[in-house]
């Protein structure tokens, strides 16, 4: 019931004309990637785009694993998003494949990309980021989640963030 009630918010949220700034939380396990990716999908469904930033390498795949098992399916022809579409770029990304996602980013012909600091290198540029989802925010200072945003024209920020223990 909570996975609907967020969703819902979110989804109100991105209609509403104005910037959402949103904190997702939840234990480790409870969905948040998920409601994070259907969020992403909803953004690249309106042409836009939208980027996962992790603190590690690890993280950054997982999120790109799963987020591709869920969206992309190889003989349906109605998958939300196309091979190629959803990028993964980390500090290992060979250089050459970090200036063809680079491309991609800028022509717009990649909708989702999952990274880590490497996203807020330049010269990576968007052709139009729409949503900044920011995994494990604490992770991350203030002027990194901007450094984020400002790639975008104000465009909705979702923090996700593990429930603390007691």
């Amino acid at each position: 019931n909570a996975q609907h009630t967020v969703l819902s918010e979110i989804r109100s949220d991105l209609g509403s004309g104005r910037p959402m700034n949103r904190l997702l939380q939840g234990d480790v396990g409870s969905g948040k990637t998920v409601i994070a990716g259907i969020a992403m999908a909803i953004v690249a469904s309106r042409g836009a785009q939208a980027a996962i930033m992790a603190p590690t390498g690890i993280l950054a795949d997982q999120h790109y694993q799963n987020i591709r098992a869920l969206f992309i399916r190889k003989k349906d022809t109605s998958s939300i998003f196309k091979e190629g579409e959803i990028r993964l770029l980390v500090g290992d990304t060979p250089e050459t494949e970090k200036q063809e996602i680079r491309n991609g980013l800028i022509s717009g012909e990649i909708k989702l990309i999952i990274g880590t600091h490497a996203l807020l290198e330049e010269p990576v540029s968007f052709h139009n980021l729409q949503l900044a989802v920011i995994d494990e925010q604490h992770r991350f200072g203030v002027e990194q989640r901007a450094i984020l945003r400002q790639k975008g024209q104000n465009p909705h920020l979702l923090v996700m963030t593990a429930t603390p223990i007691p």
